[in-house]
């Protein structure tokens, strides 16, 4: 069932990648509503991670949504492989390939919810013809491509538009890039209710000793929940 409640969708780029399924285990058990996994190709932006083997080794240990991001071009030709794997949803970006129109529509028709990523640079008026075909729109609040990048500010005004744009549809914000406890507010506020957080969940835990994501977790979670509130 949609609905805007704020949820933390920790990033396992920022995770200990030689025990991935326990991390995931572990950040469920500390409150994750979503567990959000970066895609990179070395083409579409500078970096190399993950692909759909890994992605399907790691299924079984996602109790809850398994929020997958292509950062890849060409995109079409790998997202039966990425549904396979056992994605919930699948999110390409705007400025991935000519035809998003097509991408989206390959993404619902292999059985997954369909996300569209902006990058920082990127407007918001190209999506107006597609929302009825998107479920999930991630706003990119750093240059894809590296975790523990800093915050671009800019990206709050777009996603106060991009909310006034969305209307009543059932779409969920997505914010990737630089969430902390002092920037998760300002993007909730706008109208996002899905924030994306790798370092500052993972900083200060470990499989061994947990807790700390669940401090980072509710730390942020806290912060967000407080401004949409307005307390």
């Amino acid at each position: 069932m949609f609905d805007r409640s704020i949820k933390i969708a920790p990033s396992i780029l920022s995770a200990d990648f030689a025990n991935f399924g326990q991390e995931i285990r572990a950040v469920e058990a500390q409150g994750a509503d979503w567990i959000h996994v970066d895609v990179m190709d070395g083409h579409f932006v500078p970096n190399l991670t993950l692909g759909p083997p890994l992605c399907a080794a790691i299924r079984p240990h996602i109790s809850t949504v398994m929020d997958v991001h292509l950062m890849i071009s060409p995109v079409d030709a790998y997202i039966d492989a990425f549904a396979e794997a056992g994605s919930d949803i699948i999110t390409a970006h705007l400025e991935a390939g000519p035809h998003t129109h097509r991408t989206l529509q390959a993404i619902r028709g292999a059985g997954c919810k369909a996300g569209l990523a902006l990058n920082p640079g990127t407007g918001i008026e190209d999506i107006a013809y597609m929302l009825d075909m998107i479920d999930l729109i991630c706003v990119m609040s750093v240059n894809p491509g590296f975790g523990g990048q800093k915050f671009i500010h800019s990206q709050v005004e777009k996603v106060r538009n991009l909310r006034a744009m969305i209307g009543d549809r059932p779409i969920h914000i997505e914010i990737d890039g630089g969430m902390t406890p002092e920037t998760a507010p300002l993007m909730a506020a706008a109208g996002a209710d899905v924030l994306v957080a790798g370092s500052a969940v993972f900083r200060g835990g470990s499989v061994s000793d947990p807790a700390p994501y669940g401090e980072n977790i509710r730390a942020i979670r806290a912060a967000a929940e407080a401004a949409r509130s307005g307390s």
